[in-house]
């Protein structure tokens, strides 16, 4: 029996409609297939030319941890301001509830005007600066062509990037002078509001601190007072008595555990301002030292202007009456500068003399 070329080109036809099918049935979902090319992408780029080294293939490896850190941390950033809020504010309300009415009663007026200005000040401070350092942009880099000097290319964006500036992974965006990002701010520190966090972790750490050692004796009392094992039968307290007991103690245990991991951080930081670094200028700094020492030279920082200059860079204070109203006193001044440029190289002469 001879098969004529017409019925051998249709069994062709229909062998390859039913393999059609049956490929489209087992065909994997399309995100699955999204994430499959994800992973070939990141393979392939470990080969992808010969400037690849240790820091590529640690990143491409990693990418998909970094992008779920980044995932995670934008969407969790309103969950954080609001915790900050919260518990700041439930210091508040105690602080106004339960010590107010006792240092009515049981202090001299002199240390009623201490205790009534300073702590109003403070908490003045803290408001003022959390509200500008969550607010306040933290600047970005022109995405128009223009004439600004640029130090290196963002792999992310494509675009120019001035010298200190570096991409954030959570705002997906580069930030001129970053330091870091904040969870607890939902915001970049960047150029225009570095000084606005550094000065809400000062406030925040004097206030903690404030609250912990003039309560120190109220805690004694309230714990001894729930905690003690008594050998009569322990006074019997009424709801009221009780509930402040425990108000007292949970703010005293919050302020002190805040005021010791908040304080070592702004510690930190005013070491950094000092040096004229960011916490990401630290890093590359010291990769510069180590690359230089290699050859026998020594690595200076070029935005290293003396301790006290730096100081003055970062305040924006430029005559006297600034470190009272511009660092004592709640100021919404730009900072020194555009972020694009800086002035390197150290002088032994005031960047600006006070």
């Amino acid at each position: 029996m001879r098969c004529s070329p017409s019925s051998v080109l249709n069994l062709l036809r229909m062998v390859r409609l039913r393999s059609c099918s049956r490929r489209g049935r087992n065909r994997l979902p399309q995100w699955l297939r999204k994430i499959w090319a994800y992973v070939r992408l990141l393979v392939q780029s470990l080969c992808f030319n010969a400037l690849t080294d240790s820091d590529v293939v640690f990143d491409s490896i990693f990418e998909p941890v970094f992008w779920t850190v980044d995932y995670v941390t934008r969407w969790f950033g309103l969950v954080f301001v609001c915790l900050v809020v919260i518990l700041t504010s439930s210091i508040v309300v105690i602080a106004y509830i339960v010590l107010l009415p006792l240092v009515l009663n049981t202090y001299s007026p002199p240390w009623i005007a201490w205790h009534i200005c300073y702590g109003h000040w403070n908490l003045i401070m803290i408001a003022f600066h959390y509200y500008k350092a969550a607010k306040t942009s933290p600047g970005y880099p022109p995405t128009e062509k223009n004439d600004r000097p640029f130090v290196s290319v963002c792999k992310k964006c494509i675009m120019p990037k001035p010298a200190r500036t570096h991409h954030c992974g959570i705002c997906n965006r580069c930030i001129l002078k970053m330091d870091h990002h904040c969870p607890w701010l939902n915001n970049c520190v960047g150029h225009f509001n570095h000084r606005y966090f550094f000065s809400f972790c000062l406030f925040m750490t004097l206030g903690c601190v404030y609250c912990s050692i003039s309560g120190r004796n109220l805690f004694l009392d309230a714990y001894n007072a729930l905690e003690n094992d008594f050998a009569t039968p322990a006074p019997s307290y009424t709801f009221k008595e009780r509930m402040i007991h425990k108000s007292i103690i949970y703010m005293w245990v919050l302020t002190s555990t805040v005021g010791v991991a908040l304080g070592a951080l702004t510690v930190w930081h005013a070491v950094l301002i000092s040096r004229g670094e960011t916490s990401i200028d630290r890093h590359i700094n010291k990769k510069e030292r180590q690359r230089l020492a290699a050859w026998g030279k020594v690595y200076r920082n070029p935005f290293n202007y003396g301790k006290l200059n730096n100081w003055k860079v970062f305040f924006g204070v430029e005559k006297r009456s600034h470190w009272v109203t511009r660092v004592l006193l709640p100021s919404g001044h730009p900072p020194h500068g555009d972020g694009l440029t800086w002035d390197i190289f150290p002088v032994r002469k005031d960047l600006i003399p006070v």
